[in-house]
């Protein structure tokens, strides 16, 4: 059987990989941006304008997902232990 101590620690890691995920993507599309818009446009079609609304609306739906999945469950473990 799990403890609430295994499963804070559990979720702790999974915030902190994720987090890692989030900023990765977000320095990647940053410092890369014209090679990424190239490749994505010509991989999936998407003219290059729509592309960075695109790669905003995934960054900022990826983040509600870690705090949602993530850093909620971690800091409601946190304060029941």
């Amino acid at each position: 059987m799990t403890t609430i101590n295994e499963l804070t620690v559990f979720f702790g890691w999974c915030s902190v990989i994720n987090m890692v995920f989030l900023v990765f993507a977000g320095l990647s599309i940053s410092l890369f941006k014209g090679f990424i818009i190239n490749v994505h446009s010509k991989i999936l079609s998407i003219p290059p304008s729509e592309l960075p609304i695109l790669y905003f609306k995934y960054l900022a739906n990826y983040k509600v997902v870690i705090l949602i999945f993530n850093l909620t469950p971690y800091i409601a473990l946190k304060l029941m232990g």
